[in-house]
């Protein structure tokens, strides 16, 4: 397979303008630019640009990925969105990190692992994810959290390194947040034992109320903002503030990386155990309805034995190979009813007769010395 890299950023807050979709152009003559969007795919060369400067100056989330295994996926956000204190508590590493600009925050994750022989043409997955960046403007931190697990995963914890704070909902994550789990193949056992330690979300009440209860002043601020295109921005200020003052969702388990990898060895080792137990289980039901048609086979054998000697003799006489082996699946069921009955000196007699008759057919000696008949 060829080298294969795609670019793809998008602009969510605001549309770029027109100077600054010739200023990208400079970057790329051949990318797909439009007042949301920029992509370009590279089978040789690569983007001229930086991706960080370009999410710094102009984008909100990007992707990146090679075929070669290098992932990577960049949120930016505005101040005072998410507090970069907290989100330092779970990105910290080069796998996921926080990069601070003067008007931003950026949530940085990146992998680059070795080609798993699978590839799939990208297209859509950035859009799937973006949700999960409004998620975390709300104040949902699930996020950051799965950003930790991927570092984690990578092996960039010390084994005594603090787990952060772990939020609700983790154990039924959104269709953006499970989208970027595919992304990056963050391991759905370790997100399962994590999970234990998180409580479940709880649907916002009150929400109205607390609304209402807000200056009027401040009402109309936001109600303008909404009418002047940020209605996104501002549900999200809303369902952050509501959520801050309702009490985050946060549980504080203490559990250490070490832990958390044992348990996930455990859980892998249990399922496997059970799926191994479940396929014994299933051969020997198998197993047993083989036998079962076959000891009734040999029922109605018994009741026609002359004649399936007698077919044997015709399937030999024929000279194809085909019907020698259908002469010696007749021999070995009459084999076998010999057995059952207690009479294998008859067969070894009758089937003594048989193969001396045919001496001189070596093509049929063989066979039936490769299915164990007597010699």
């Amino acid at each position: 397979m060829s080298e294969y890299q795609y670019y793809e950023f998008l602009a969510l807050d605001r549309p770029l303008t027109a100077k600054q979709r010739a200023e990208l152009r400079s970057i790329s003559t051949r990318a797909e630019i439009t007042a949301t969007r920029f992509v370009n795919e590279y089978e040789w060369g690569d983007l001229k640009g930086d991706p960080k400067e370009m999410v710094e100056r102009y984008f909100d989330a990007f992707l990146y990925l090679a075929n070669w295994g290098t992932r990577r996926l960049m949120f930016r956000l505005p101040r005072g969105v998410v507090d970069a204190e907290t989100a330092k508590l779970y990105c910290y590493t080069d796998t996921a990190s926080i990069i601070e600009t003067g008007d931003h925050l950026i949530l940085s994750l990146y992998v680059d692992r070795d080609p798993d022989g699978y590839w799939d043409e990208p297209g859509g997955q950035l859009a799937a994810m973006v949700q999960a960046r409004s998620e975390l403007a709300a104040g949902d931190l699930r996020l950051l959290y799965l950003a930790w697990l991927l570092a984690l995963q990578s092996g960039e914890m010390d084994d005594e390194d603090p787990e952060p704070p772990v939020p609700a909902g983790l154990g039924n994550l959104s269709a953006s947040l499970q989208a970027v789990v595919d992304f990056f193949q963050i391991d759905e056992d370790l997100i399962a034992v994590a999970a234990q330690a998180s409580l479940s979300i709880q649907e916002p009440s009150g929400l109205a109320e607390w609304v209402a209860s807000l200056p009027a002043e401040e009402k109309d601020t936001l109600l303008a903002r909404v009418a002047a295109g940020e209605g996104g921005q501002v549900q999200a200020l809303l369902l952050r503030r509501f959520r801050a003052a309702t009490g985050p969702q946060l549980t504080a388990p203490a559990r250490i990386p070490a832990e958390l990898l044992e348990e996930t060895a455990d859980r892998i080792d249990a399922r496997t155990a059970a799926r191994a137990e479940r396929q014994r289980e299933e051969d020997a039901r198998k197993a047993a309805a083989r036998a079962a048609a076959y000891a009734k086979h040999l029922d109605q054998l018994a009741t026609q034995t002359e004649a399936a000697w007698e077919k044997t003799a015709e399937l030999i006489e024929t000279k194809r190979p085909r019907d020698y082996d259908l002469a010696v699946s007749l021999l070995r069921d009459l084999q076998a009813l010999a057995e059952r009955q207690d009479d294998q000196a008859a067969f070894r007699k009758r089937f003594g007769e048989l193969r001396s008759q045919h001496q001189r057919k070596p093509t049929l000696l063989d066979r039936f010395d490769q299915a164990g008949l007597p010699g």
